[in-house]
């Protein structure tokens, strides 16, 4: 099982068909395959062989697609990199992954050439961008691939489904990034569920709005190849230009964190936007909001998703099967089961949630417990971390850190991660649950909820909210709402506003930078 073999059946059935759209470039399955071969043999004639690694710097742009099939149809392993990560970071990360390759896009070399006399890299490969210039050395990538003849055949490699296809690290927060290693076979069954559950078509056209360095691009760098569907680049979220591919080109399915789909539900261009094609949009990476979900579905017509899954998992472990005796279902009562992570997808294997014994929780909607998961997409290990990787695989269980309850019908909904559950007075408060509230308020565009410390409670809910430019609203009102809404004791007990909230080039919150500043470096800032 690899999904390389996709490349080959759509060069086969879809050789005209359009593969990829990047602004003004477009090339037809055969022509994409064309390029991903060359960029193999130029590779190989640069001494990277089976086993090898090779780190790409690359937004979501046709290089980077042709990276993930031209470097692992050699048998060499992909080590895609955070564009958004520090300098500190990327040197770590490439010298630990053992790459001996880069390829970067002209805009993301200014760190690399912070760090290039601590590389012992063989040779960088530099993505040319209109209006960046840089100073670092390296071979230009066209030039890599001019030689090639656009028919000449990669080298016949024979590989083995349980051999590293990516090694993808996560990002760091209280420790150095992980290297997580997936292999063909994980990867292969990964994409598998995406085409299935995400309902993916020859006929979809599919917009890289989630970076493809992140795990990926969920499968979605396989998926759409799979199927012959046509992949859509985008090298920057920017809102009012994916308001226009939606038009321009009928774009039928997208991913991204919630934030993303916040970022696109406020846009003020949204509400003139007509979109012709009901685009199917997964979501994940945090658990959206049940108002979020309701916006997205009203204002742009989207038909929302929900996955779950992690780097470890490949990543997709759950998703929110829509069943027909839900569409008997009020609005806001639909809204709130899409924020259920869900079932088990096809081909993932089994996810359950236990308590701190291993058994697991009762299926009331009210047990907590940890998510573990086993099965055919957990990752091998981290690299060269045996350490980690035990503290996470636990007879042969993968720990998700994240808490979560299991309804009657076998749906799993996470209340927290285990590092962001707010235990005040002995009482448990799920800040996603205060976050899903505060969500429904007029004036809040955006808020993420971290505890602080408190004498006599131990620690307490503090909400930090972004503002509708247009609002006008106090932290007494806002509080007030919250207290008629939920239990006073779970209700935020300070609102502060800000501009924004920091996140992950994803989208994801980082709740631990929150907490920084309130916790002086103790233990519940990680």
């Amino acid at each position: 099982m690899t999904p390389l073999d996709w490349k080959r059946r759509a060069v086969k059935y879809y050789s005209e068909k359009t593969a990829v759209i990047d602004e003004d470039k477009q090339f037809t399955y055969k022509e994409f395959g064309q390029r991903t071969d060359q960029l193999s043999i130029a590779l190989h004639e640069a001494d990277i062989r089976q086993g090898d690694h090779v780190a790409v710097m690359l937004p979501n742009t046709h290089y980077m697609l042709e990276s993930f099939y031209g470097i692992c149809q050699l048998g060499a392993v992909m080590v895609p990199l955070n564009y958004r990560i520090t300098a500190e970071d990327m040197e770590y990360i490439i010298k630990h992954s053992d790459a001996k390759m880069l390829i970067v896009d002209e805009a993301f070399s200014g760190p690399i050439k912070e760090i290039e006399d601590k590389l012992s890299l063989e040779e960088i490969i530099i993505v040319s961008v209109e209006g960046q210039e840089t100073d670092l050395q390296g071979l230009d990538y066209e030039a890599f691939l001019q030689n090639i003849p656009e028919n000449a055949s990669p080298p016949e490699v024979e590989i083995d489904e349980n051999q590293l296809l990516t090694l993808n690290y996560t990002s760091g927060t209280t420790s150095k990034p992980k290297g997580v290693m997936l292999t063909h076979r994980s990867n292969y069954l990964n994409a598998a569920n995406f085409m299935y559950h995400l309902g993916v078509s020859n006929d979809d056209v599919y917009l890289h709005t989630l970076p493809m360095f992140h795990a990926n691009g969920w499968g979605g760098v396989w998926a759409i190849t799979a199927a012959g569907g046509t992949h859509v680049c985008l090298r920057k979220v920017d809102p009012p230009h994916i308001l226009d591919l939606f038009e321009k080109q009928n774009i039928s399915l997208l991913c991204g964190a919630p934030t993303v789909v916040n970022m696109l539900v406020n846009e003020p261009k949204a509400k003139q936007t007509t979109i012709k094609t009901t685009p199917r949009m997964a979501t994940a990476g945090a658990p959206p909001a049940a108002a979020l979900i309701q916006k997205a579905q009203k204002i742009l017509g989207l038909n929302m998703i929900h996955v779950y899954g992690l780097t470890e998992t490949s990543p997709f472990i759950l998703y929110n099967e829509w069943r027909k005796e839900f569409d008997l279902e009020s609005a806001d009562e639909q809204a709130t089961i899409k924020v259920r992570q869900g079932i088990e997808l096809a081909f993932n294997g089994e996810t359950k949630v236990v308590q701190q014994d291993g058994q697991e929780v009762n299926w009331n909607g009210e047990e907590l417990g940890e998510i573990i998961t086993r099965g055919n997409v957990v990752m091998e290990g981290y690299y060269k971390d045996p350490e980690k990787t035990a503290e996470s695989i636990k007879d042969g269980w993968f720990y998700t850190g994240d808490l979560a309850v299991t309804y009657p019908d076998g749906y799993i909904e996470i209340r927290d991660r285990a590092k962001d559950m707010i235990i005040s007075g002995g009482e448990n408060v799920s800040s996603t649950e205060v976050e899903g509230v505060l969500y429904k308020h007029p004036d809040i565009m955006e808020t993420a909820v971290i505890a602080i410390p408190d004498e006599k409670w131990g620690e307490v809910p503090k909400a930090i909210v972004v503002l509708y430019p247009e609002a006008n609203v106090t932290e007494e009102a806002i509080i007030a709402y919250c207290r008629d809404e939920m239990a006073h004791f779970k209700a935020p007990k300070a609102i502060e506003f800000v501009d924004s909230l920091p996140k992950t080039a994803t989208g994801k919150l980082q709740k631990f930078r929150l907490r920084e500043m309130y916790w002086d470096g103790s233990k519940k800032v990680n």
